[in-house]
């Protein structure tokens, strides 16, 4: 992928919709087949040849640094963004990560609780010939919060609706 080696994956939520699970371990360690959200998460951006990650943390923070030292980061170079004192949801978590993001290169952040199989290739491709401040890969799925996009494809706000049934979704982009 042109222009990209840096990724902020957030994983400092306190993964409330994973309760009980999350009263002792942070959701970036839950298990799906076989592997944590994280390591999913990291293989993931490796397929695009990012490999300098950013970790945010907060819930549980040292179980999360344990696991990415033991497995040496999955094969990537992956920095923590420690959020121990104050979680700082993601506009704050984003702006604390800054200097470790700076360049002249876009970046790819995600949410650690969010698999995909959405095509960065393709992400990027929009975004360089729209050439946007920010670009977002969205799905139309079932969710508490809808997004507002208006007629330029820009987002605009969003509006809350009754809460979701669902408490977890893998969720297909592009």
């Amino acid at each position: 992928m042109e222009n990209i080696s840096k990724a902020i994956i957030f994983s400092a939520g306190l993964g409330t919709r994973f309760k009980p699970w999350t009263d002792k371990h942070p959701k970036a360690l839950a298990i799906v087949n076989g592997k944590s959200l994280l390591q999913r998460n990291i293989e993931y951006l490796q397929q695009y040849g990012i490999t300098d990650v950013v970790v945010n943390i907060h819930h549980f923070p040292q179980q999360i640094i344990d696991a990415i030292e033991q497995n040496k980061g999955w094969g990537s170079n992956v920095i923590i963004s420690d959020e121990s004192d104050e979680v700082l949801e993601t506009g704050g978590g984003l702006l604390k990560a800054r200097h470790l993001l700076e360049s002249d290169e876009p970046f790819i952040s995600l949410n650690v609780d969010i698999l995909t199989n959405l095509d960065l290739n393709k992400l990027m491709a929009y975004h360089q010939q729209h050439k946007p401040l920010v670009t977002f890969g969205v799905t139309n799925r079932k969710s508490s919060r809808v997004l507002l996009f208006d007629e330029s494809n820009r987002l605009c706000g969003w509006k809350t609706c009754k809460p979701a049934k669902q408490k977890f979704q893998l969720i297909n982009l592009i």
